[in-house]
């Protein structure tokens, strides 16, 4: 009987320690990728959902500011962002309180300015090292698309692996619309969220 006792006692051990080696092999799996979410956001809902996808996935959230911040003014602001656009210029801006080398996968997230990048966006990728990372791309606009944003993004992260971007329809500042993704809407957005994330199989 005793015998029959140790060796039920050796069988159950010996799968324990497969058991907690799998966990352990799939923890480190999962951690081993340090995410980060970078975003530029001037109504707010670019932020709202960057927070959501911290929520889901973890990770560090930074936004990207201007060493000289763009206009208050709406007008204001789109003529002078029509004009670095024209010519290329991209505002520098502040240095992140992270060290991006320290991540693996990194979200962009940016809405849409005159249906392209905004050149804040594009100085970040400009100026970052993103050689063998994952860029994911994050998008809000009035309503009009990502426009050509996905494409430079792309285009601009040299060494990096782009994968598919996510598009959602926020606020629409013209006519006086700021925070839109909130209560209902949220809702409404976190649930395509969530499919857009399970589709890239980020956990």
């Amino acid at each position: 009987m005793k015998k029959i006792q140790k060796l039920i006692i050796q069988v159950f051990s010996f799968l324990a320690l497969i058991f907690n080696g799998s966990c352990l092999e799939a923890q480190n799996h999962t951690d081993n990728t340090k995410k980060l979410i970078v975003y530029l956001s001037r109504t707010h809902n670019t932020e709202a959902v960057a927070q959501m996808i911290q929520q889901r996935v973890g990770g560090d959230l930074e936004t990207l500011q201007l060493q000289e911040p763009y206009p208050e003014n709406y007008q204001q602001i789109v003529d002078q962002v029509q004009k670095e656009n024209e010519t290329g210029f991209l505002p520098p801006l502040k240095p992140l309180k992270v060290e991006l080398s320290a991540y693996d996968t990194i979200f962009v997230g940016f809405p849409t300015w005159g249906m392209q990048l905004p050149p804040p966006v594009k100085s970040f990728l400009k100026n970052s090292d993103l050689r063998g990372k994952t860029i994911i791309p994050f998008n809000t606009n009035a309503g009009f698309g990502v426009g050509s944003g996905f494409d430079t993004v792309k285009q601009m992260s040299e060494g990096a692996t782009v994968l598919k971007g996510f598009s959602v329809e926020g606020g629409y500042e013209k006519k006086g619309v700021f925070l839109a993704i909130k209560e209902e809407r949220a809702q409404e957005v976190a649930i395509l969220l969530e499919r857009w994330l399970k589709s890239l199989k980020i956990k």
